[in-house]
């Protein structure tokens, strides 16, 4: 094949993976994980700088809930950086979760109109007063920057293994990263990016009070899933992140290396705000949108842009210049990451055939038929069971694992990194019911062996040897949150190699044991995908 034939780049960031990544929200289920608050006189009680709490005890340990970590921002203070939060008086109860963030009703996410959603939950191990302070460890959820919340995620395994965790919400959609050049305060001023300011305002909370809560602000880990997993690298990449975590875990992350520039993200709020009915495009017209109507007319692909302030150059190109917060990070994605988003297309009627192959490649990412036909002869229909497995595995290598595969690269370059692929292709499928093919280790499905999430209708629960596997990555996770090395003496998991450009040796998660495996970027044809982009 001619090599300029496969010149291109993928439109991965704001349209081809918007509804697919939306569904690492994590709601399948009405419910959120039940709680068991112990008597009333076990009740955990904690002075902030903002008030006093009283949290619940639980069987894994305390829980503080619903904290305010910024103002509401409300009224004047929408699409504005986020703005500390009021003291109270007396004991706040802290045993409910607040409101998360307005998202629209979709099957993956508990619909919101409520904008007074900056809050955030800490919970830790009992008693975590006595010896040295804990390691903290603050989750940014998933669901593609537009739907999501903290309440899903109990990570009572991973606070029995000794971390204090966050868990936290931020602004999603266009309430989160609409940029507009009437928000941006002066002509050329940043705008958008309000969801990682939030982001930046929680770990602020944390460095103030986390120790009254046992934990170290010295030793505060940042992880999240997909959008969540996008998030930690911005932070790594943002100026505002610096000092604020010494670790970062990346899930799923690395989908989006490239930001749109300040005035392409600008040009497409000023079409959001004409079909919101602000033809004045004002500011006072934005900020007085009833928050039913930006839900209505936001559209589903929202991503991180170049504002100059909050993120002044695109991921990929900090990452590879060095300019970025030097911290040891793990980093890794799913063996079959895009099945997920296959099934979906399934499950919606558009399934894919032999037929339809070539042009669900062309769909999935944005290029031409000519070069959707090289790509399908580097994944020919009869190397796999099903053309939904061949298309999954393209879009797996070219969104997923090849873009995390270079993070990794470049990031060794100057921190110690740790790469892993999550590799269950038996992990119960929790968000989506049974497809024509299997899911394998699909998007998302490695969450639930390091939370425990609200029961689904579709998965069963995890195998006593996936529970074991489970163990190992709690554990894994933790020790790095305490060590800055993922691999220790907590439990007899094999060790996890440090990642280096020459070897480009990661570990398989996966059971009967994690291995570490050094076939990744011929699996997923990197080498290919590298000279596609």
């Amino acid at each position: 094949m001619p090599g300029n034939a496969i010149r291109w780049r993928p439109r991965f960031a704001a349209g081809v993976i918007a509804t697919g990544i939306a569904v690492a929200g994590l709601t399948p289920a009405a419910s959120a994980v039940p709680r068991h608050p112990g008597p009333a006189s076990a009740s955990p009680v904690v002075a902030t700088s903002g008030g006093v709490l009283r949290g619940a005890a639980t069987a894994s340990g305390d829980e503080f809930l619903g904290i305010p970590y910024a103002a509401p921002p409300v009224g004047p203070l929408r699409w504005r950086a986020p703005q500390p939060a009021a003291r109270w008086h007396g004991v706040r109860a802290a045993t409910s979760f607040a409101p998360h963030c307005p998202q629209p009703a979709t099957p993956f996410g508990q619909p919101s109109t409520s904008e007074d959603c900056l809050y955030l939950n800490v919970f830790t191990p009992s008693r975590p007063h006595h010896g040295g302070r804990l390691p903290v460890m603050v989750w940014i959820h998933g669901g593609a920057l537009v739907t999501g919340e903290s309440d899903d995620y109990n990570p009572a395994g991973l606070v029995r293994d000794g971390a204090v965790v966050v868990t936290i919400n931020y602004r999603l959609g266009a309430l989160g990263f609409l940029a507009h050049p009437a928000l941006a305060g002066r002509p050329g001023g940043p705008s958008g990016n309000y969801g990682l300011m939030d982001q930046q305002a929680a770990l602020r909370w944390v460095q103030r009070d986390i120790s009254r809560f046992g934990g170290d602000p010295r030793n505060v880990t940042i992880f999240g899933e997909s959008a969540g997993g996008l998030s930690v690298l911005s932070q790594l990449a943002s100026p505002g992140g610096h000092g604020l975590f010494a670790r970062a875990i990346v899930e799923s992350g690395a989908y989006n290396l490239t930001q749109t520039s300040l005035a392409g993200a600008e040009t497409a709020g000023e079409a959001f705000a004409a079909k919101a009915g602000c033809a004045s495009q004002a500011a006072a017209c934005l900020r007085g949108l009833p928050v039913q109507t930006i839900l209505a007319d936001e559209g589903t692909g929202y991503t991180p842009d170049v504002d100059g302030q909050v993120l002044t150059q695109s991921l990929g190109t900090a990452f590879a210049s060095g300019q970025f917060n030097r911290v040891p990070v793990i980093n890794g994605s799913n063996h079959d990451e895009w099945r997920l988003f296959v099934a979906e297309s399934e499950l919606e009627g558009a399934p894919v055939t032999a037929a339809n192959y070539q042009g669900m490649i062309s769909s999935t990412l944005g290029v031409p038929p000519a070069v959707a036909a090289v790509i399908a002869a580097q994944y020919p229909l009869s190397s796999f069971p099903s053309p939904a497995e061949a298309l999954g595995a393209v879009g797996t290598d070219a969104i997923f694992a090849c873009p995390a595969l270079k993070v990794d690269q470049s990031l060794s370059s100057f921190v110690p990194v740790f790469g892993y692929e999550f590799n269950d292709e038996n992990a119960p499928e929790l968000l989506l019911p049974p497809v024509s093919f299997p899911y394998g280790a699909a998007h998302a499905s490695e969450l639930q062996y390091l939370f425990t999430l609200p029961a689904s209708p579709f998965g069963g629960p995890l195998s006593a040897q996936q529970q074991d596997l489970a163990a190992a990555m709690q554990g894994y996770w933790t020790h790095f949150a305490r060590r800055g090395a993922p691999s220790g003496l907590l439990r007899p998991s094999p060790a996890w190699p440090r990642f280096e450009a020459a070897s480009q040796q990661l570990l398989s998660l996966d059971t009967p044991a994690p291995q570490p495996e050094a076939s990744f970027a011929a699996e997923h044809h990197c080498a290919f995908w590298a000279l596609a982009g």
